[in-house]
């Protein structure tokens, strides 16, 4: 067994994993998962820029990570930075501090390679279920950017494009400062045209229609489906492989695009930095299932981070 620590870090959260893995046997074994939010694409895709207070919240969670990832004695560290810090003008500063800190560099990876890991984190466990059918979509919905990979065992294709919860509802809700609470129906149209454009860039290159069985990653997901289950609480062990129907989504983005700020902070399962955004994240869920006619949806709570992870096992 090979002890590492993964770190993914997106638009709106970074996480970390530290596992032992068995490359022979396909086995990993979760020592630490944890997730932080801190919206480091705040501002990005109005300004180009990071902002200084987005990289302070995200150096201080680096600095929370380092000392786990010390007292759990992970041999290799591997540091993966996806959209807001692969667009950013000021990336430099962002890769000097993580340096600094963690003693890695950040790796600020393409969006093919992003959606490489993502697949292999998501299906690793599900290719050894022959009820299945192939190929798979997984698609990992962040905060600036929509990952869409089809295969089988392996990757076949791959896109990464620019819509994600962060990017829709900065570009759409948010007027004068302040997210629209709750959307009108305009806005939420305009936020739909973009999606389903996005879309139409995807299926240029990934064959979308040929997927089976839909596998879906990242925050968004991972809070309809513990909506929908009534939880009390985040349960990553009830979320992991639940399968949620269209018309679940469906009403949970109905519901999500209706309520209040106050309504959806209320919710049990609800991160209070997903709050906000979870709208536009079940948008996007939606959008795609009604683009492939998916019945339903399954929610892997092993993606990027479990992939990164295996890639240096």
């Amino acid at each position: 067994m090979s002890r590492v620590a993964g770190i993914d870090c997106g638009t709106n959260s970074i996480r970390l994993l530290v596992a032992d893995c068995d490359p022979a046997t396909g086995e990993l074994v979760e020592l630490d998962r944890r997730m932080t939010i801190v919206r480091l694409g705040q501002g990005v895709d109005r300004t180009g820029r990071l902002a200084p207070e987005a990289l302070e919240r995200t150096f201080a969670a680096c600095r929370e990570y380092a000392v786990v990832i010390k007292e759990l004695g992970a041999e290799k560290v591997r540091f993966v930075a996806t959209s807001a810090s692969r667009d950013a003008e000021n990336r430099d500063e962002f890769v000097q501090g993580v340096k600094d800190i963690l003693g890695v560099e950040p790796e600020v990876i393409s969006g093919d390679q992003e959606a490489e890991f993502s697949f292999t984190g998501a299906t690793k466990e599900l290719v050894a279920h022959e009820h299945l059918e192939r190929p798979f979509l997984v698609v990992d919905i962040g905060g600036g950017s929509t990952e869409f990979v089809v295969g089988e065992d392996h990757v076949r294709a791959a896109r990464s494009v620019d819509v994600g919860c962060v990017r829709m509802t900065e570009r759409h809700l948010v007027v004068d400062g302040v997210v629209t609470d709750p959307p009108s129906p305009a806005q939420i149209a305009a936020m739909r045209a973009d999606i389903e454009a996005a879309l139409d860039l995807a299926a240029e290159s990934v064959p979308l229609a040929e997927a089976r069985t839909l596998v879906g990653l990242a925050g968004s997901v991972t809070t309809v489906a513990g909506i929908v289950l009534g939880l009390p609480e985040y349960l990553s062990s009830e979320i992991h492989h639940a399968r949620i129907s269209y018309e679940q989504v469906r009403e949970v983005g109905e519901r999500m695009l209706r309520a209040t700020h106050a309504e959806r902070a209320a919710i049990p399962v609800m991160h209070p930095g997903r709050v906000d955004v979870i709208g536009a994240g079940v948008l996007v869920l939606l959008a795609i299932m009604e683009r492939i006619g998916a019945t339903e949806v399954i929610v892997s709570e092993h993606d990027i981070l479990d992939g990164i992870a295996w890639s240096i096992a």
